[in-house]
């Protein structure tokens, strides 16, 4: 086999994984939930694993890549510890476009947030709290949280409404 035969092949193969997500260790297509659902994603996605939704349990969630922020929030005390993963990586893994976000909380809130933000922002979907998981009591199981202690801009009360907790749906306009 040539050099230039091998280059061509490598070239190809890194093509596939980069198109496919796995080179970012995402997986490939978006396999069905396992176990229950924490988000359903709808509206224009590329990616869906039921009709034309994107059913996301822990399992699934757990595959984007994981970060963590330290921030105050408007409605506890202190500076919080959060993990989870990032918006726009979720949003890029299954294959979200439009400009907005509506993101829908199990007690009905329900609030239009500009996908712009998750681009500006490292703003993380969390899954725990200071070490302990988000159940439905503390906010979870997941938390939409803005690093507003980072950008001075954030500390603003429109940017406190877009902390969507216990949110269990999004749907990309």
């Amino acid at each position: 086999m040539s050099f230039r035969h091998l280059l061509t092949i490598t070239a190809l193969v890194v093509t596939g994984l980069a198109a496919s997500g796995m080179a970012q260790g995402q997986p490939a297509e978006l396999p069905p939930p396992e176990g229950r659902p924490l988000l359903e994603v709808t509206g224009n996605i590329g990616q869906t694993n039921r009709g034309h939704v994107a059913l996301l349990d822990r399992t699934l969630l757990e595959t984007l890549p994981r970060h963590e922020l330290a921030t105050s929030t408007s409605v506890t005390d202190g500076v919080k510890h959060f993990e989870g993963f990032l918006m726009r990586d979720l949003l890029e893994w299954i294959g979200a476009e439009g400009d907005t976000v509506a993101a829908m909380a199990l007690n009905d809130y329900l609030i239009e947030i500009p996908l712009q933000d998750f681009h500006a922002y490292d703003v993380l979907v969390a899954d725990t709290m200071d070490g302990e998981r988000l159940t439905p009591r503390d906010k979870g199981p997941l938390w939409i949280v803005y690093p507003r202690d980072q950008h001075r801009e954030l500390q603003d009360i429109r940017y406190d409404y877009r902390w969507v907790w216990q949110l269990y749906r999004l749907e990309i306009r």
